[in-house]
């Protein structure tokens, strides 16, 4: 009987998960966020439906219902989390948090199988992430003068690179880490959100060349000591994200060419400069090869994704921990192996789904400010993505990045906790720049009414009044 419920809940949970997929897609044919409210409500449903069918299926696979109350934990944190940021950020955009949640229920899923220790760790982690990220919209909203603080953004980032360069320890052969109480930390995901503001408070009043050259310097002494620490995969990460805004700032297509010409005259000194780049790129180039060495966790990994199928094997049923670092470099192998490529796929489609509401909400902001943090931040979530699916998958060479909001770790899963945050900060800000601009044309309207009047003219009729939106009534009455 239970193999029967293993094997059914397979094909039930991909079901769910590619309704969801679906439902992620289908929000944008509607532009205003009142219309989408069906959507989110069986976003929600699916979410708790997924979750729960696949800690079910860990509980009949173990034989330890214990599993249930981690569960019950996890559904509290996930569901606080949805509705808190509805209630307190009305404005907020709502399918950023179900996806956010989302992604979360399945890294706790996957890390549950991996290493049950592992997950309980990273859920208190969440849990307190969450909360410190349910204060950063009020302060991006708020706090205007965050533009002007190029030069704090720029030695705030150079020094906590610098420190790790200097006092931190080496992680396989990297210095990414810097330890502080007991408790480790990885500046660079930090840093990641400090340089999109540099960026952007740099290019967003004056995209000359002398302005577009400093920033170029202070963007290559980040990317040098990244390089340096030989954290190849965050500089990578911070040259992309630096080449993309200046393109968008500037639209120069001369500096987007150039930032390719460097990139691959960089990518081709690091692999004569640096063994370990020698050694990932043979792997990646023929990992069979060396499949008792160098190129071990890469095979390890296509065996998993390849061994999963459409639908998976099943939770418990695969042997994702023979590839090593499988919780944080490969989880995206193991959740093909066990839960099925076309789960894994699906996942892949509410990752590409936040980055397109990302690049959404940047292209709607008026301010050119925070237009660049939206679509930095965009890029940085996306790319990193890649990366980390890409070098598991063997479409390129291995970085050593993890997979935002799934993989274990705690600097990544707050450092993106806190990019989401900004986003919704940044929601907030575009619905007062929609209501401003309507209060504008209001004035501009009862000004040229009055006009005239003062000219003797009878004022013109409005035309099609009773087509007034009740959106734009809402509006109307708030601003009087």
């Amino acid at each position: 009987m239970e193999l029967y419920i293993t094997e059914i809940s397979k094909y039930v949970i991909t079901l769910m998960m590619a309704l969801y997929a679906y439902e992620s897609f289908a929000v944008f044919r509607f532009r205003e966020e009142e219309r989408r409210g069906g959507i989110y409500t069986r976003q929600n449903l699916l979410m708790l439906a997924v979750h729960f069918s696949c800690f079910m299926a860990i509980c009949f696979e173990t034989g330890d219902i214990s599993y249930l109350f981690f569960y019950i934990f996890q559904q509290i944190v996930l569901f606080a989390t949805a509705v808190l940021f509805h209630m307190i950020y009305p404005e907020a955009n709502r399918l950023i948090i179900n996806n956010m949640c989302m992604l979360l229920s399945i890294g706790f899923v996957i890390l549950t199988r991996l290493s049950y220790e592992k997950a309980v760790k990273q859920f208190v982690i969440v849990a307190v992430s969450i909360a410190v990220a349910m204060v950063i919209p009020f302060f991006i909203h708020k706090l205007k003068f965050l533009k002007r603080l190029k030069w704090i953004y720029a030695l705030a980032g150079i020094g906590a690179l610098a420190v790790v360069l200097i006092l931190g320890a080496y992680t396989y052969g990297s210095k990414i880490s810097y330890s502080i109480g007991g408790v480790t930390f990885q500046p660079s995901e930090f840093v990641k959100i400090i340089f999109v503001f540099f960026v952007a408070s740099a290019l967003y009043e004056s995209t000359s060349f002398l302005e577009v050259f400093t920033t170029a310097v202070i963007a290559g002494i980040h990317v040098i000591i990244l390089v340096v620490s030989k954290d190849l995969g965050s500089a990578l990460i911070f040259f992309v994200v630096y080449v993309l805004m200046v393109f968008v700032a500037t639209k120069n297509p001369l500096y987007l060419l150039a930032g390719v010409a460097g990139g691959t005259g960089a990518a081709v000194i690091a692999y004569k400069v640096f063994s370990h780049v020698q050694v990932r790129v043979q792997a990646w180039k023929d990992p069979w090869s060396e499949i008792d060495s160098a190129g071990y966790q890469i095979t390890q990994s296509l065996f998993a994704i390849g061994s999963g199928g459409w639908f998976g094997m099943g939770l418990f049923e695969g042997t994702p921990e023979s590839i090593p670092f499988v919780e944080a470099d490969f989880i995206f192998s193991a959740v093909a192996e066990e839960l099925g490529i076309l789960f894994a796929m699906c996942m892949i489609l509410v990752c590409i789904s936040c980055f397109v509401m990302f690049m959404d909400i940047s292209m709607r902001l008026h301010d050119s400010f925070y237009r660049l943090i939206a679509f930095g931040l965009g890029v940085t979530y996306i790319f990193q993505v890649f990366l980390t699916i890409g070098g598991g998958s063997k479409f390129i060479p291995l970085t050593g990045v993890t997979l935002p909001l799934i993989s274990y770790g705690g600097s990544s899963v707050l450092t993106t906790l806190i990019m989401f945050a900004i986003i919704e900060g940044l929601c907030m800000v575009m619905d007062e720049e929609v209501l401003e601009e309507r209060k504008q044309a209001r004035n501009k309207k009862s000004s040229k009414g009055m006009d005239e009047i003062a000219k003797g003219e009878k004022p013109k009729k409005r035309r099609n009044k009773n087509r007034v939106s009740r959106k734009n009534k809402e509006i109307d009455e708030v601003i009087d």
